[in-house]
């Protein structure tokens, strides 16, 4: 078995990264980022990416970091309200955008993991999303044609793995990371912690090493809340 962990995101992305590739990066928010994959892509220099996430992190965190550094050429994404670097590229026309209805960008992932080049979708009907992509009727219905997404890397993050690159998720930084993990043809994770291969219940494995090919723990991590809302304490 060929050893995945690697000892730094740099020495991960080895031989990986190119110009004008298309990534798919797990991470919902500042939930499950892969950050120091985030970090190494933005130290390599390689521009025209486009990215494909629920959304393009914050201002100056996660894939907000490759938009200060004019990287990525364009987004795949369901959600953009949170970025005013990426709001100010779009409307300035430096950055193209592909909304994609949230439910159906999660699929497109797992049908491009799964193999499957298309499907069809009631979501987007009438709409915008709509343009340009075919319609077809079932039961007196309409859909619309959605392509599964085949990126050229995944980059994740993860909990808990095994030495040959079973995956544990945490809670809600699960999110996109695994359908992520599976339409690349390279995945390559960030995770917390590793342990001996037979160390995790088959059963509570949420990505089989399969779909893992290099590994770097990135830990520590600093908590990061986007959004910290706080109230006066109420006198006793």
């Amino acid at each position: 078995m060929a050893k995945k962990l690697f000892p730094d995101a740099a020495s991960a992305l080895d031989g990986l990264l190119k110009n004008d590739i298309l990534i798919a990066s797990g991470g919902f928010g500042l939930c499950g980022l892969p950050e120091r994959l985030l970090d190494a892509i933005r130290d390599s220099g390689v521009s025209g990416l486009t990215f494909v996430s629920n959304n393009a992190g914050i201002d100056n965190e996660g894939i907000g970091k490759l938009l200060r550094t004019k990287q990525v050429k364009k987004m795949i994404s369901s959600y953009v309200g949170e970025n005013k670097e990426f709001e100010r590229q779009y409307l300035a026309g430096e950055l193209e955008v592909e909304f994609c209805p949230q439910g159906t960008l999660a699929e497109r992932m797992r049908a491009g993991g799964a193999g499957i080049p298309g499907f069809y979708t009631k979501t987007g009907v009438g709409t915008l999303v709509a343009e340009g992509k075919e319609v077809k009727e079932f039961s007196g219905e309409e859909y619309i044609l959605e392509r599964g997404i085949f990126a050229d890397l995944s980059i994740i993050k993860a909990w808990k793995a095994d030495e040959s690159g079973n995956l544990v998720f945490r809670k809600t930084a699960r999110n996109f990371n695994l359908p992520a993990a599976t339409c690349g043809k390279i995945c390559v994770a960030e995770v917390e912690v590793v342990v001996p291969v037979g160390s995790l219940d088959p059963d509570c494995i949420h990505l089989p090493g399969v779909y893992v090919q290099r590994m770097i723990v990135g830990a520590p991590y600093e908590k990061k809340i986007e959004f910290r809302t706080v109230r006066e304490r109420e006198a006793a």
